[in-house]
C-alpha cells in the first residue's frame, strides 16, 4: 500500500545529513550548526541530488524558531542582566544602531531599498548567542566578566530583535497602504499604535494571568511524578501560547514563544522542565537551521564575491572594531574588552529569523539573504580564530604605553571589578554544597552542615518530598540530577562539593558525567552499596566513595571491639586498616550476595 512519505524523507534526510555534517564540523574543530546549515545546502533546491520538501521544512523550521525563543525566555534572567546592564544595555543598543547604519549604507550602495538596507544592517548587528556561549564555555570564559558582559549584550539585542520582529508586519503593513511610495506619517503611527497595544495586551495577559496559571498547571503535572507528561506540558504551553499569540494579538510566534518561556520559568519546576524539554528542541533547532540552508544559494559566492566578501568584513572586522571601541569607552578593561568584541563577531539564529521573515514580507531581496547566509557561515568558522587573536591584539597595545594607557585606565579595572561584585552578590549561593537526594542519608548530611553554618542546596526529584522542604524554608531545587541544566540551576560552577546521597549506580554516573561538564575540579562524595563501584568512583576521581553496608559493618565492628575492652585507639587502627582495604579482601570472607 502507497503511503505519503515526504514528512518522513524530510525528517530523514534532514538529521541524518544534519549528523554527518554536524559531526564532521566539530571534528574539525567548529560549531555543529555550521554542519546544519550544510546540510540544508545539501538536500536544498540549489544542489543537484535529492531535494527535499521545501513546503514542509519552513513548517518544521518555524516549530524549530519557537522552541529556540522558548529556551531564550525560560533562560532570560533580569538579576543576570541587572549586574552587568551599565555596560550592556548601552553597548548592545549602541552597537546595533552604528551597524544597522552601515550596513544600510552597504545596501544603498548596492541600489537596495531603505527598508532592504535596514533589515539588512539590522541583520549583520546580531550575534549568535549560541555561538558565543559554546565559544566561551570551551575556553572556560562563561563565568568571567568578558562572559558576563556577552551574555548580557546577548540578552539586550534578543530582546530588541523580538520587538523588531513583532514591528516589521506593521511597518510594511503601514507602506503597502501608503500605496507603494512609502507609508504615510499617519499610517504609520496608526500601525505601530495597534500593534503596541495588541503587544501590551499579549504581555499583560501573560505577565497577570500566565504567570498564575501556567506554574499551578506544571506544579499539578509535576506532582504526577510522570516526567512524560511534564515533557508534553512544556510543548504544549509553548506550541498553544506562541498559536494563540499569533492568532488572536496578531503577533509574532517567537514573541509569543518567549513569553512562554518566560511564564513557564516562574513555575518551580521549570528547571526539571528546561532539561526535559532540551532534545526535543535541540531537534527542532537543527532543522531551523537546516531549512536555512535550504534557502541558500550557492551560486552567491560566484556571483556576488564582493558582497560576500564585503558582508564577512562588515560582520566580523566592523562589527569587532565597534565592539572593541564601545566597551573600551564604557570603560571595561582592554582584555576584557577585546575578548568580548572577538566573541560578538559573527550573527546566527536571529539574523537568519528576521531575514526570513522580512524576504516573506517582500522587503527584504533573495540575493540579500544569501549573502546573510553566507556571511553566517564563514564568521562562524572564523570565529574561534578571531577570538584567539585577541591575545596578540592585546600584547600589541600594551607594548606602546601611551595607547595602552588610553584603553586600559583604573576606571575600567574598577568597572570589572564592580561588574564581579554585582555577578557575585546576585548569584543565589556560591563555594556551597550540593546535596543529591534528600531521604534518611542526605538529611543527616544537610544536619551537620546546618549545624556548622556551611550552606547548601538541595536538588530532589520526588516532588511531594521537595514542597515538604521548600516548605521548611530549605534551598531546594526539583528535578533530575542527571540533567546537566538541573545543576546549571544549582550553580555547580560556584560550589565547593557535590554529595550524591541518592542511591542508584547508573544515576550516580549520570550525575558525575554532568557534574564534571560543568565544574571538572569539584569535590564529591558518593553513596554506594557495592564494594566494586566504590573502587571504580574513586578511581575516576571521586573523593570518597562510602559503601553502605562498610561502614555499617565498621561501626558494628567498633561496638564489638570496645566489648571485649579493646582500646579505643587500637580500635580505631584495626577499622582504619579495614577501611583502607578493598574488594580482593572482603571476597575472602563475603557470602554469594555482596
Amino acid at each position: 500500500m502507497f503511503h505519503e512519505t515526504a514528512l518522513i524523507a524530510t525528517l530523514a534526510a534532514g538529521f541524518g545529513l544534519a549528523f554527518l555534517f554536524g559531526f564532521a564540523a566539530v571534528r574539525l574543530g567548529m560549531p555543529a550548526l555550521l554542519g546544519y546549515i550544510v546540510a540544508g545546502v545539501v538536500v536544498g533546491p540549489f544542489t543537484p541530488g535529492y531535494i527535499a520538501d521545501t513546503g514542509l521544512a519552513p513548517q518544521l523550521a518555524e516549530v524549530g524558531v519557537i522552541l529556540l525563543m522558548l529556551g531564550v525566555g525560560m533562560h532570560f534572567s533580569v538579576r543576570d542582566l541587572k549586574a552587568v546592564w551599565r555596560v550592556a544595555v548601552p553597548g548592545a543598543l549602541i552597537r546595533m544602531a552604528a551597524i544597522t547604519l552601515v550596513g544600510a549604507a552597504v545596501g544603498r550602495a548596492w541600489d537596495w531599498t531603505w527598508g532592504a538596507s535596514l533589515v539588512f544592517g539590522l541583520s549583520l548587528a546580531i550575534a549568535s548567542t549560541v555561538v558565543v556561549l559554546r565559544v566561551l564555555e570551551g575556553r572556560g570564559l562563561a563565568t568571567s566578566v568578558q562572559g558576563r558582559v556577552a551574555v548580557g549584550w546577548l540578552v539586550v539585542e534578543d530582546l530588541a530583535t523580538v520587538f523588531v520582529l513583532v514591528l516589521l508586519p506593521a511597518l510594511v503593513s503601514a507602506s503597502a497602504a501608503g500605496g507603494g511610495s512609502g507609508p504615510g506619517v499617519a499610517a504609520v503611527f496608526d500601525a505601530l499604535g495597534l500593534t503596541l497595544f495588541k503587544v501590551a495586551a499579549f504581555i499583560a495577559l501573560m505577565l497577570f494571568v500566565g504567570t498564575r496559571v501556567v506554574p499551578w498547571l506544571l506544579s499539578a503535572v509535576a506532582r504526577t511524578g510522570s516526567r512524560e507528561l511534564l515533557t508534553l506540558s512544556v510543548l504544549a504551553l509553548a506550541l498553544t501560547i506562541a498559536l494563540g499569540a499569533a492568532q488572536l494579538f496578531g503577533v509574532s510566534f517567537a514573541l509569543g514563544a518567549f513569553f512562554a518561556g518566560v511564564v513557564i520559568a516562574e513555575s518551580d519546576v521549570s528547571h526539571q522542565a528546561a532539561a526535559d524539554a532540551l532534545p526535543l528542541q535541540d531537534a527542532f533547532s537543527v532543522l531551523f537551521f537546516v531549512a536555512v540552508g535550504m534557502v541558500f544559494n550557492p551560486r552567491v559566492l560566484i556571483e556576488h564575491p564582493v558582497g560576500v566578501l564585503a558582508t564577512l568584513l562588515l560582520v566580523t572586522l566592523g562589527k569587532g572594531l565597534v565592539s572593541a571601541a564601545i566597551l573600551s569607552a564604557l570603560r571595561l578593561p582592554l582584555s576584557a574588552s577585546l575578548e568580548t568584541a572577538a566573541a560578538l563577531s559573527q550573527i546566527g539564529e536571529f539574523s537568519f529569523i528576521l531575514a526570513g521573515l522580512a524576504v516573506s514580507l517582500g522587503v527584504l531581496p533573495p540575493t540579500a539573504q544569501n549573502l546573510i547566509v553566507a556571511a553566517s557561515i564563514l564568521s562562524i568558522t572564523l570565529n574561534p580564530l578571531v577570538l584567539q587573536l585577541a591575545a596578540p591584539v592585546e600584547r600589541w597595545v600594551r607594548a606602546r604605553p601611551a595607547l595602552a594607557a588610553r584603553l586600559d585606565r583604573e576606571e575600567s579595572r574598577a568597572t570589572a571589578r564592580t561588574i564581579a561584585a554585582e555577578s557575585a552578590e546576585s548569584a543565589a549561593m556560591h563555594d556551597h554544597a550540593v546535596i543529591v537526594g534528600f531521604g534518611r542519608v542526605g538529611a543527616l548530611i544537610g544536619r551537620a552542615l546546618e549545624r556548622q553554618g556551611i550552606p547548601f542546596l538541595i536538588v530532589e526529584k520526588d516532588r511531594e518530598w521537595f514542597e515538604r522542604l521548600r516548605e521548611r524554608g530549605l534551598h531546594v531545587l526539583f528535578g533530575d540530577a542527571s540533567k546537566r541544566a538541573v545543576l546549571e540551576h544549582a550553580h555547580l560552577e560556584r560550589a565547593r562539593l557535590l554529595v550524591i546521597a541518592a542511591p542508584g549506580t547508573y544515576q550516580t554516573r549520570a550525575i558525575l558525567d554532568a557534574a564534571r561538564q560543568l565544574n571538572p575540579a569539584i569535590d564529591v562524595v558518593v553513596r554506594t552499596h557495592s564494594a566494586s563501584e566504590q573502587v571504580y568512583l574513586e578511581a575516576h576521581g571521586v573523593g570518597e566513595a562510602v559503601m553502605g553496608e562498610r561502614e555499617l559493618a565498621l561501626g558494628m565492628a567498633r561496638y564489638a571491639l570496645h566489648a571485649f575492652g579493646t582500646d579505643a585507639g587500637d580500635a580505631e587502627g584495626v577499622l582504619e586498616l579495614l577501611r583502607m582495604q578493598r574488594t580482593a579482601h572482603t571476597q575472602e570472607w563475603a557470602g554469594p550476595v555482596e
